[in-house]
């Protein structure tokens, strides 16, 4: 699966009510036509894509460089899905009070895709979990959606904000593992990350577990010690002839190095992770007590008293031009032109027919459609070579 990365500035403004009509309307046929020809699984799989996925955002007239891509495109599926349960998939969560529906709707999409309400949940919660404590980047989750088929495939699409560059970005993830969990990330690259889930901090995150079971007493003297070396005080290691191997050097330090308050926050934090330890990496996703504060005060112990690093990798890739590829019937904002009602009328009647003939056995205009996407992709893949 292919992933991607594109600017998401934050925008404030909203979607007429009369263009949200159409695009559900048109929306409704594509994925009608991806379940007919492909089945509800390659519709999750595409949604776990942050290029598909902007791809769809951009066919149905949504901007490409908004926030709002994402919080229109999965509202917009979400009630798609739920008019028509026979598609095979459900949109759960959304934006801000939204996603903290997701325990209340599992209980309803286990039911009608006959899943199991507790894995939806634990995947949900794992995914919230990995891109607010384990991956460090600045962003603040606002928006949270779970998609689901009945096969048991789910993928979660979620989008943080930072307030102070004006920028979002936003993160798909098709598997709760506690190592390389994304299958994409859409976003500006930053500079200052801390990245828990990264493949290079397998080492750091088992360290964790020592760590963790030597008790909160023993930790939170660790995290004073490497305050004291990180501030340049004398610390304990001076006497014992060693020190860190970045205390005093490194112009370029990682995010997570710099003093971590011990307060009243934290230790509460560090008694609920005590009480459950961690015996395994996977618990990271799942243990009571592992926010954002304790993260990196694990991830500065471990660098500054043991020399074990955590990654520093932005998980998004490199920048595309979303104009090649996507545009159907225009953009919102009238970029790259004008959005045509007409246009999206026509198209929308066609896959409609489409797809109402193949349901009566006659499917020769959907397969026709289909031989005109492939031919329509082996000529492009002609240009590009």
């Amino acid at each position: 699966m292919g992933v991607g990365v594109a600017d998401l500035p934050l925008h404030g403004g909203h979607v007429p009510a009369w263009m949200i009509r159409y695009m559900e309307r048109m929306a409704k046929a594509i994925v009608e036509a991806i379940v007919e020809i492909h089945g509800e699984d390659a519709l999750v799989r595409g949604l776990s894509d942050p290029v598909w996925f902007q791809a769809f955002n951009n066919v149905i007239g949504m901007d490409w460089d908004s926030s709002g891509s994402t919080t229109v495109l999965t509202a917009i599926l979400k009630r798609v899905s739920w008019s028509n349960p026979e598609l095979g998939f459900l949109v759960l969560g959304g934006k801000g009070g939204r996603m903290r529906l997701v325990p209340e709707e599992a209980r309803e999409a286990a039911r009608i895709l006959d899943l199991d309400a507790g894995e939806i949940e634990a995947f949900s919660r794992a995914a919230a979990r990995i891109d607010s404590s384990l991956l460090q980047d600045g962003y603040d989750l606002y928006h949270h959606s779970v998609i689901a088929s009945r096969s048991g495939l789910m993928v979660v699409v979620q989008q943080g904000m930072n307030a102070g560059k004006g920028m979002a970005r936003r993160y798909h993830i098709d598997r709760a593992s506690v190592e390389e969990p994304h299958s994409g990330v859409a976003g500006v690259a930053e500079d200052r990350v801390l990245n828990i889930v990264a493949r290079e901090s397998r080492e750091a995150r088992r360290l964790f577990i020592d760590l963790v079971s030597e008790g909160n007493r023993r930790l939170k003297r660790l995290i004073a010690e490497a305050n004291r070396i990180v501030e340049g005080r004398p610390s304990l290691l001076d006497f014992m002839g060693g020190r860190s191997r970045r205390a005093a050097t490194s112009a370029q330090r990682p995010s997570y190095y710099r003093p971590v308050t011990i307060d009243r926050g934290l230790e509460k934090a560090l008694e609920e992770l005590g009480k459950h330890g961690l015996n395994h990496e996977e618990d990271l996703l799942r243990a009571p007590g592992v926010t954002p504060k304790v993260v990196r005060a694990l991830a500065l112990v471990a660098d500054v008293i043991y020399s074990v690093p955590a990654s520093t990798r932005d998980p998004v890739t490199a920048p595309l031009n979303p104009f090649v590829y996507a545009y159907a019937v225009g953009g919102k904002d009238g970029v790259p032109y004008r959005y045509s009602r007409r246009l999206v009328e026509r198209v929308t009647l066609t896959l409609e027919e489409a797809i109402s003939r193949a349901r009566m056995g006659d499917k020769d205009k959907l397969k026709a459609l289909q031989r005109l996407h492939e031919a329509l992709r082996a000529y492009l893949g002609g240009i590009e070579d």
